[in-house]
């Protein structure tokens, strides 16, 4: 696995709890894992029931074998004085530019050193080591923008790079670009079995791709599990009413005369396979396309109690199980 693992998709996908599942996931056996947050929502810290992060690295979660997550929610503004301290060593000068005001207008003016800044502290993550030499961490896990922001997101330091020509921000862009064009970075699309994730999925690999930015895996969040098969699709569609009436009737849903409960679930019955039928057709089309793009393909399922911590854990059980770990 790569040490850096970008998470992105559509809104609504559920890509930030996927990210913290797979943080999870990777943590397991004694390993650390950062997860990194870049958007200034606080998902993280809902979804592991805790306080709102700061601009630090907190332990918010110890994961099966006694692995550690760790998370992190990066403040452009503390990332660019960060920034100003480690290339100018501006010290005290930097906390100035901050009551100035000049750090908020940087970051606001120029929307890609926002971006150089947040990608730029994840880089910096994973490439650092202990007294020992050991990397700091195991794995990077970042809950990055959605799709259609992804690409642009992490290409930034390229433009950056291209730009300034010399000097420390030069320096720093091209770093960041030679771990995210790497081996050592995987972006991972979320998606739902939906015609519009789907499609920005697809459209948000060709422009990973075109941009030479390593794509991942993709994973299908949200899944329902099957009712009824192909064949039970085809004989409910097939079988006739008064057949229906006394299966009911036998299962003892009403008596068998006509008018009774039995025959009056028939038609409710049929209306609620047909919409099944429809939905299931939908999900293996969007299923054979997703396929077809040939990455690795995962699924996590849809949890009928809804999200908190204890379906985290399960979500990060189940991409350990189809070999994410």
């Amino acid at each position: 696995m790569s040490r850096l693992q970008v998470v992105s998709g559509k809104g609504g996908t559920g890509k930030t709890t996927v990210a913290a599942a797979l943080a999870l996931a990777l943590a397991t056996e004694g390993k650390r894992t950062l997860l990194v947050e870049v958007e200034g929502r606080q998902g993280i810290a809902q979804l592991f029931e805790t306080q709102a992060l700061p601009y630090e690295e907190r332990k918010i979660a110890v994961a099966p074998g006694g692995g550690e997550v760790f998370a992190l929610a990066i403040d452009p503004e503390l990332a660019l004085l960060d920034y100003l301290q480690m290339f100018y060593k501006l010290g005290g000068a930097g906390r100035a530019l901050k009551k100035l005001g000049a750090i908020d207008f940087a970051t606001t003016i120029a929307p890609g050193l926002r971006d150089v800044l947040l990608t730029g502290k994840a880089c910096e993550a994973v490439r650092r080591k202990d007294k020992h030499g050991r990397f700091t961490y195991d794995y990077v896990v970042m809950d990055a923008p959605p799709t259609g922001r992804i690409t642009r997101f992490l290409n930034v330091n390229d433009e950056v790079a291209g730009l300034a020509k010399i000097g420390p921000i030069h320096n720093q862009a091209q770093a960041v670009m030679r771990v995210l064009k790497s081996r050592e970075t995987a972006v991972h699309l979320v998606t739902l079995l939906e015609e519009m994730p789907v499609q920005e999925t697809a459209d948000g690999i060709a422009e990973l791709r075109g941009a030479r930015l390593p794509v991942g895996r993709i994973i299908v969040n949200m899944v329902r599990p099957a009712v009824l098969d192909e064949a039970a699709l085809e004989l409910a569609g097939a079988a006739p009413r008064t057949a229906l009436a006394k299966s009911l009737s036998g299962a003892g849903l009403g008596g068998a005369r006509r008018g009774g409960l039995a025959e009056r679930l028939v038609d409710p019955l049929l209306q609620q396979a047909e919409e099944y039928a429809e939905r299931y057709a939908l999900e293996h089309d969007q299923r054979a396309q997703l396929t077809e793009l040939g990455l690795p393909l995962h699924e996590l399922p849809l949890l009928a109690e809804g999200m908190d911590l204890a379906g985290l854990y399960h979500l990060a059980k189940e991409l350990r199980q189809q070999g994410i770990s």
